[in-house]
């Protein structure tokens, strides 16, 4: 069968608008289309592919399970799935995992959680939820509620209720908002698809303090700044802000699905045998692959790695910026940057990535004034400088018209 572009509108959901390009090889942070043309990945996924394309340790990892046992149903659990668990928990603040295949169910169970929590220890009435504007926490209805975005969750019916939100940021926005009726807090700790945007330290540090002052929980996703992606194995652990959930995937698995929420013995304890449940959470497969990501970005090479590949990509934005004046500031932390564009380029973030697929470098957008790049962690420096270089030859086009 010959595949083409063509297919696509053939038998898959028009929910999606794919590039002409149909990726068939990848190595490190290189990739091959069908014609043989080589790609620099700046894009890794959207922050998934934390160690590239192939990496050995993943490659192995997908063998050697591949050859013991695939799948079990949870009436059992199983070794990757406990191993990685018991790293999960000897890295951070959590006592407990649960296992889910991606960032929506995981953070469908952090809410869950946080509800059955509210509901068990403080009543009924202990039902609000508070998300930030322009947050983005997955396309489950219960999550792209939650997801400060009304584009995503509009037009499919009737919301869950008691889900209130303000400008991230905002701490008197966020500080009207709480009250003693408030069960859970959910926020990125660097809004991505919102625009890829940090937090003050007097924001974060304040919604956690008027978290404890309501006993409302604090529910950190970590889906896309998890797994070293800012420098730090989680964001937090850089932010002196310690969440009661946590909630990771994407880079967790390397470009295999997993999700993950962590949460303390006693927030855990509320999940009681039969609450909630997934077939395919904990997958043994998923979680030996899991296991030699986390075990590979998990060490102070490669984080402190994160930090270099930064300030090369922050100094060759600065180069290209003070030829071209297309930027007015590159925002976010670690291998999670977004370029904003300035007022005379305002909402063509989307030229930007076609003409970096032009000439050979895979980006994203976050938005429509705001081109984002989240490559490899492990993203070879020479790539890098090359990646630059192509970006360059795209930003030219733009400019040029």
């Amino acid at each position: 069968m010959q595949v083409t572009r063509e297919l696509f509108n053939d038998v898959m959901v028009p929910n999606y608008n794919p590039s002409e390009v149909i990726p068939v090889r990848g190595e490190g942070s290189r990739v091959w289309d069908q014609n043989g043309k080589e790609f620099i990945d700046f894009a890794g996924g959207i922050a998934v592919n934390c160690l590239g394309h192939c990496h050995p340790a993943l490659v192995n990892a997908l063998k050697e399970q591949g050859e013991k046992i695939w799948h079990l149903s949870n009436v059992m659990t199983n070794e990757p799935a406990l191993r990685l668990a018991k790293k999960l928990t000897d890295a951070t603040f959590a006592d407990k995992v649960y296992f889910a295949n991606s960032g929506a169910e995981a953070n469908e169970a952090a809410l869950k959680l946080a509800r059955r929590w509210a509901l068990d220890v403080h009543g009924e009435q202990k039902n609000q939820i508070i998300a930030f504007n322009k947050g983005f926490h997955g396309r489950t209805f219960f999550t792209v509620t939650v997801g400060g975005q009304a584009a995503y969750s509009d037009g499919f019916g009737p919301k869950p209720a008691a889900v209130d939100h303000c400008d991230y940021n905002d701490l008197a926005a966020f500080e009207a908002l709480i009250s003693d009726n408030t069960c859970a807090v959910m926020m990125e700790p660097l809004q991505g698809e919102g625009g890829i945007i940090s937090p003050t330290s007097d924001f974060i540090k304040g919604v956690r303090a008027l978290c404890d002052k309501h006993n409302a929980l604090l529910i950190f996703d970590e889906v896309q700044t998890g797994v070293g992606r800012t420098g730090d194995l989680y964001a937090y652990q850089g932010l002196d802000v310690t969440p009661d959930i946590l909630t990771t995937a994407k880079a967790l698995g390397g470009g295999f699905p997993i999700g993950a929420m962590i949460t303390t013995a006693s927030i855990a304890a509320h999940l009681k045998v039969g609450t909630h449940g997934s077939t395919y959470g904990g997958n043994p497969l998923a979680c030996a692959v899991a296991e030699a990501a986390f075990d590979t970005v998990n060490s102070e090479e490669v984080l402190a790695g994160v930090k270099e590949r930064e300030q090369l990509l922050r100094d060759g934005f600065a180069a290209i910026n003070e030829k071209y004046d297309v930027f007015s500031e590159v925002r976010g932390k670690g291998l999670l940057l977004g370029a904003v564009l300035n007022s005379k380029f305002e909402g063509r973030a989307r030229d930007f990535l076609v003409a970096s697929t032009k000439h050979g470098l895979m980006s994203l957008v976050a938005g429509t004034n705001v081109v984002r790049f989240t490559p490899s962690l492990v993203i070879p420096l020479e790539d890098i400088k090359e990646g630059l270089a192509r970006f360059e030859k795209a930003v030219a086009d733009v400019v040029n018209g």
